[in-house]
């Protein structure tokens, strides 16, 4: 099989980083583990034994599902065979997950498990047959020639940025489908620094109980929806996709906050964030959309940037309700704890990364399809 070019690789990798972020946070207090006396260091290399719900059984077994996939994609697209392929994605699986284990024996608020390191690897070697399945059915190749004509060339950040969008509203925010304090929390971070300095105080921080008015939370609302439409409209050639997307963002981003607040308030309350300035927010930024489809790809990039700041500079302004702070406390103190940092890391940076790539659309040159490109007949001899 040919060498080909493909954005499974740096999604693996970006998926095996946000692998070791959920195993490993918070990442402290880090401590050499005490062991009874009749043991060694050489007992902890068989991991022990630990009590699991159905919840960390599924999340164990489904969290190393796509790095197999993708990794056993990324050999296989850069000419591997096919065993090979699969038997490479598992192993570096297998032992990914086992390092992990043993580093939190380091960590007193993790436990090393045997039961994980199965599910881990189980999940790994389950992404590797998939892949070699799609492979088999032409799927692969199927999916190439639709991505060429559906997309212009983008490069991984686009497509890092619309699938990490669903994981980022998993961790709640301050208004609903909008994530991005993290200017907040770096400045709570600088302010801290600061105190019992002359400079303390200088640094501008929302107050806690502040909020926006109702029309505010409305544009922000609007804005957070539009935020993963920017970024695929750019990458899309054709209108009608683009209004598919934008569908597609809507539903998806409606689902993940439901989940969010299923999971922390049962799911009698899986609606609840629906407040009255969400849903005619949700309509303002379906007709931006709308608009939006339509225009060139770099006119939306451009206008783009113009909206994703605004949004930035707004949800920064956004103090902590009620809601928001018990939805912190169940994620912080609760079942959620593994996926805490995780997802509260992407919805902090998220909207930054999204102004990063419009960015680069506005600023890189126009590139022509391969099928735009003239043709030129050699001169007969």
């Amino acid at each position: 099989m040919p060498a080909n070019r493909s954005s499974s690789w740096p999604l693996a990798w970006m998926w095996a980083g946000l692998i070791v972020y959920a195993s490993l946070h918070p990442f402290a207090p880090w401590h050499w583990p005490v062991l009874p006396p009749e043991q060694d260091w050489r007992s902890l290399l068989w991991l022990p034994l630990s009590r699991y719900t159905r919840f960390d059984f599924w999340s164990n077994y489904l969290a190393y599902q796509p790095l197999g996939l993708l990794l056993a994609v990324a050999w296989l697209r850069g000419g591997s065979p096919s065993w090979r392929a699969g038997l490479q994605a598992t192993v570096v699986g297998v032992l990914l997950s086992l390092a992990l284990e043993w580093t939190q024996y380091l960590l007193p608020q993790r436990v090393p498990s045997r039961v994980d390191w199965a599910l881990n690897s189980a999940g790994a070697l389950t992404g590797a047959v998939l892949a070699l399945v799609l492979q088999r059915q032409g799927v692969m190749a199927g999916w190439q020639r639709l991505r060429d004509v559906l997309f212009v060339p983008h490069g991984t950040l686009g497509l890092m940025l619309l699938l990490s969008w669903p994981i980022g509203l998993l961790f709640p925010t301050p208004v609903p489908l909008s994530p991005g304090q993290g200017l907040v929390r770096l400045a709570t971070l600088v302010d801290g620094w600061l105190v019992d300095t002359p400079f303390a105080g200088w640094v501008p921080l929302p107050a806690t109980d502040s909020s926006l008015a109702p029309g505010i939370e409305a544009l922000v609302t609007a804005l957070g929806l539009l935020a993963p439409c920017l970024v695929s409209f750019v990458m899309l050639r054709r209108a009608r996709h683009r209004l598919v997307t934008l569908a597609g963002a809507c539903v998806l981003g409606i689902s993940a906050t439901a989940l969010s607040t299923a999971l922390n308030f049962g799911p009698d309350h899986a609606m609840s964030w629906l407040a009255p300035p969400v849903i005619p927010g949700m309509l303002m930024g379906l007709i931006l959309g709308c608009a939006l489809a339509f225009m060139h790809r770099r006119v939306v990039a451009a206008i783009g940037l113009v909206l994703l700041t605004i949004l930035i500079a707004l949800i920064n302004q956004t103090g902590a309700d009620p809601y928001f702070a018990l939805s912190l406390k169940s994620w912080e103190q609760g079942r959620f704890i593994r996926f805490h940092g995780l997802a509260q890391w992407i919805g902090w940076v998220w909207p930054l990364a999204a102004l990063i790539f419009l960015m680069i659309q506005v600023i890189a040159p126009p590139r022509l399809r391969t099928a735009d490109v003239p043709q030129v007949t050699p001169p007969a001899a």
